[in-house]
């Protein structure tokens, strides 16, 4: 038989108590309304509540013009015929989590269980896309690496390890609760069961999305290690040749210094001093140093 589907929007905690098929506990109660955006985000969970299974799940997305992560919410209500959907608006605007695409896989036949497989695989899937999308970002950065300021890239950078480390805060919970439904850990106390074998097996399939997912993400780690290392030896090279160049600045006047200071001194017998062209001659000496450093810098490839 199929199961009936109730899906609510931004409910209200008298809406949740009125439409859910079971008396739910505050605990769970303020979890389906806690805001996603906070610090003490609810952490995705899927566990027993007496009669029913309760669960909280995330989905991480991107928004590529405005260079930032949020977070769909759904919370689920399950018992052997019923699922209850809760799910809130991230705040700025952005939408909430779609559910077309699970009632668009669903069949007729589909138990309560099966349809929260349905969700969650979709969740799953949109993780791959998800990871894919921030592999997209770390590698546009690398591009404009040595095009846009330093500046701009470390902080591009420390906003995508940010995102990286929130990412996997969410992912690695969810992974664990649907872990839980694999291994027939997630259990009511009395009924028909919520996850049959069947079930269980769809959920296995959702579970090696959620792997692939994090292995994806340990591998966007280490692409944004590369780029930071990058910027680095970047930062590293223009600090060597700015100092290159001071150093043949350097170099190109310390001659003309040292020239200059020898027939700077307070004595009579400098012959050169005596000589009608020898003020012409002391330009003369500096200008021929100056053309040898460069001609010699210049053949050892250091200007």
């Amino acid at each position: 038989m199929a199961a009936n589907w109730i899906d609510l929007l931004d409910p209200s905690a008298g809406e949740l108590r009125k439409q859910c098929p079971r008396e739910l506990e505050e605990s769970a109660i303020e979890l389906l309304l806690k805001d996603p955006q906070h610090d003490d985000e609810p952490r995705p969970t899927l566990r027993g509540h007496g009669d029913y299974i309760f669960g909280i799940f995330l989905l991480a997305r991107t928004a590529p013009d405005d260079d930032c992560i949020y977070y769909q919410q759904v919370g689920l209500v399950l018992t052997h015929d019923t699922l209850l959907t809760a799910r809130k608006t991230p705040p700025g605007g952005w939408q909430p989590y779609d559910l077309e695409p699970p009632r668009a896989a669903m069949r007729k036949t589909d138990s309560a269980g099966m349809l929260a497989y349905r969700i969650v695989d979709d969740i799953a899937e949109q993780y791959l896309d998800l990871v894919d999308d921030v592999d997209a970002e770390i590698d546009e950065l690398e591009d404009r690496v040595e095009a846009q300021p330093a500046s701009t890239t470390r902080d591009r950078i420390s906003e995508l390890r940010h995102d990286l480390l929130h990412i996997r805060r969410t992912l690695a919970p969810m992974r664990d609760a649907v872990r839980r439904v694999v291994d027939n850990v997630v259990e009511v106390d009395e009924g028909e069961e919520i996850f049959p074998h069947d079930v269980e097996v769809a959920f296995a399939s959702a579970y090696d999305k959620l792997l692939r997912a994090l292995d994806g993400l340990e591998l966007s780690r280490d692409l944004l290690a590369s780029v930071r290392d990058f910027h680095q030896s970047k930062i590293a090279n223009d600090q060597n040749e700015v100092m290159k160049r001071l150093t043949v600045i350097a170099s190109l006047l310390l001659v003309p210094t040292f020239i200059v200071g020898v027939y700077g001194q307070n004595f009579v017998d400098i012959p050169e001093l005596r000589r009608h062209l020898g003020y012409a001659f002391s330009w003369g000496v500096i200008l021929a140093t100056t053309i040898g450093q460069l001609w010699f810098f210049k053949r050892k490839n250091w200007i």
